[in-house]
C-alpha cells in the first residue's frame, strides 16, 4: 500500500483540477486568423479617367499694320486694308506714322476700306491744310486736326474700335513718342509736322514733329503695343535725282535720305514688308488718290500668299 494514503490522494485531485483547467483554457482561446475576401468585395470599384476633352482650336497671331509716312502718297495704305478685308485677315491693331497716322487714325476708328477710298476721293486738300507764314512754319496744321476730330467722330485714342498707336518726335530730346491715348487730332497733327513746313505741336510742356524723323514706318512700335506679326507698308518716297536748290524742296530731299537710312534698320523687324509700286507719284500729288488706292491693292494682292504663310507658321 501507499505509504501516505492522505497525500496520494490530494495529488490525484490536484492532478486532476490542473487537466480540467487547462481544458477549459483550450476551449476558450481566439481561433487563428484565415483571410477572407470580405473586405476587398466591399470598397468601391476604381474610378475610370475621363477622356481627354476636345483640344482648344488654334489661336493666329495678333496682327499688326506699321502705316508709314509718305504725304500724298499715304492713300496706299488704304489700297491694303481693303485687300484685308476681302480676304477675311483681321487686323487686331495699327501704328502710324505721319500720312499712316492719319489713315490708321480713320481706321481705327471703325471705317472699313470702301468708307476710307470714298473719304479719300472727296477729301479737299484744303481742309487739312491752312498756310500761316510767317510764323514757325508754314502750315499749322489745326485744320488737319479738325479734320481728323470729326472724320473719327471726336474719339480719343484709347477709345478706338481698334487699338491705335500714333508715332511723334520730342522736339528737344530727339527721341521718338507713342501716342496711346488723348486727342487723336492733336496727335496726328503732331506725327505730321514736317519741321519748316508744318509747325510744330506742342502737347503738356513738350513739343513734337513729325515722327517720320524717328520712324518711317512705325514697326518697333507696333510690336511694343502687342504685333506677334508685323506687316509694315512702306511708302517712303526715294530721294530725287535732282532736287532743286529752293529750301523746301532741298528738306524735304534730306527728310527722304534720313528716312531711307531709317528704314533700313526699322523694316528689318517687320514679318512682312510691302512697297506698293507708287513710281511718279509725289509726296505733294494730290491729285492721283486712285493710283495710289490701287497700287496699294496689287502690293497686297502679290504677298497674300506670303501673308498666310506667316499667319500659319505663328498660330499655336
Amino acid at each position: 500500500m501507499f505509504p501516505f494514503p492522505a497525500l496520494a490522494a490530494g495529488a490525484l485531485r490536484r492532478r486532476s483540477l490542473l487537466a480540467a483547467t487547462l481544458a477549459l483554457a483550450a476551449c476558450s482561446s481566439t481561433p487563428p486568423l484565415v483571410e477572407t475576401p470580405a473586405a476587398a468585395s466591399s470598397a468601391p470599384p476604381p474610378v475610370e479617367p475621363a477622356p481627354p476633352g476636345p483640344k482648344p482650336p488654334p489661336k493666329p497671331p495678333r496682327i499688326g499694320l506699321a502705316l508709314g509716312g509718305g504725304a500724298a502718297r499715304g492713300f496706299a495704305h488704304i489700297g491694303v486694308i481693303q485687300v484685308f478685308e476681302e480676304q477675311g485677315i483681321k487686323v487686331d491693331l495699327v501704328a502710324g506714322t505721319s500720312a499712316g497716322s492719319l489713315v490708321a487714325a480713320l481706321y481705327a476708328s471703325g471705317k472699313n476700306g470702301k468708307e476710307l477710298a470714298t473719304l479719300a476721293e472727296n477729301m479737299d486738300e484744303g481742309a487739312i491744310s491752312d498756310w500761316a507764314f510767317p510764323t514757325r512754319g508754314l502750315i499749322r496744321g489745326e485744320a488737319l486736326a479738325r479734320f481728323v476730330r470729326e472724320k473719327t467722330g471726336g474719339k480719343l485714342i484709347e477709345q478706338m474700335a481698334v487699338p491705335l498707336g500714333i508715332v511723334a518726335t520730342d522736339l528737344s530730346s530727339g527721341a521718338a513718342v507713342l501716342f496711346r491715348s488723348g486727342d487723336t487730332g492733336t496727335a496726328v497733327r503732331a506725327s505730321s509736322a514736317v519741321p519748316t513746313v508744318f509747325q510744330s505741336v506742342k502737347i503738356g510742356n513738350r513739343d513734337y514733329v513729325d515722327g517720320g524723323l524717328v520712324a518711317p514706318v512705325p514697326v518697333r512700335f507696333a510690336r511694343q503695343m502687342g504685333a506677334e506679326l508685323i506687316v509694315a507698308i512702306d511708302i517712303s518716297s526715294p530721294p530725287e535725282e535732282k532736287p532743286g536748290s529752293d529750301a523746301i524742296r532741298m528738306l524735304l530731299q534730306t527728310v527722304s535720305i534720313m528716312g531711307r537710312s531709317i528704314n533700313n534698320f526699322e523694316l528689318r523687324e517687320a514679318d512682312i514688308v510691302l512697297r506698293p509700286r507708287l513710281d511718279g507719284i509725289g509726296s505733294a500729288d494730290f491729285t492721283a488718290r486712285r493710283r495710289s488706292i490701287q497700287a496699294g491693292r496689287e502690293a497686297a494682292q502679290a504677298a497674300l500668299a506670303q501673308i498666310r504663310q506667316r499667319i500659319e507658321a505663328k498660330t499655336r
